[in-house]
């Protein structure tokens, strides 16, 4: 008897311990969590994103293994620094959790593997090509970013984009 053709397809990374038992808490009806939702990583707390980014390195590499067969599917290695693949990935990550509860959901989780495969090219955009080989560059848009003005009357209102800006300047 020849071995199952289907025994060579490695299943998909398990979330680390804290995320899964924080998953499972916010799941129970009698839930006291009130926190942010795993996937909003900018939300989260020091204890469950310490172990995130090796977790979903390894849903990267799942997925490149899995689903990229042409190059514009490929994740780069360099992920983790453009800022919205982190965030994308995670919760892509995390649908993917759920959608495997329910048959339909799996195939709505298919479709928008499409519509993540194209949120990630328009946020890599031209530099993609050079990031799945290796060649990472700072972020392109920095110059435009750091460009933009100061407005007096609504540096009170908005610190956190007055911060950002800074930070990327």
């Amino acid at each position: 008897m020849s071995p199952n053709p289907l025994s060579h397809f490695p299943p998909f990374p398990d979330p680390p311990a804290p995320i899964a038992d924080y998953l499972a808490e916010l799941a129970t009806a009698e839930s006291v969590v009130d926190g942010p939702p795993p996937w909003d990583i900018g939300a989260l707390p020091a204890e469950l994103l310490a172990p995130l980014p090796a977790w979903l390195d390894a849903v990267c590499r799942w997925l490149n293994r899995t689903y990229a067969w042409q190059p514009h599917h490929v994740i780069p290695p360099c992920w983790i620094e453009h800022e919205q693949l982190p965030y994308e990935i995670a919760a892509f990550a995390f649908a993917r959790i759920e959608a495997y509860s329910d048959a339909g959901s799996v195939i709505v989780w298919h479709e928008q593997y499409d519509r993540f495969i194209t949120r990630m090219n328009t946020a890599l955009g031209k530099t993609g090509d050079d990031c799945r080989v290796g060649k990472h560059d700072a972020r392109p848009a920095r110059f435009a970013l750091s460009a933009w003005p100061r407005r007096p009357d609504l540096a009170a209102e908005q610190p956190s984009a007055t911060c950002l800006t800074e930070e990327l300047a």
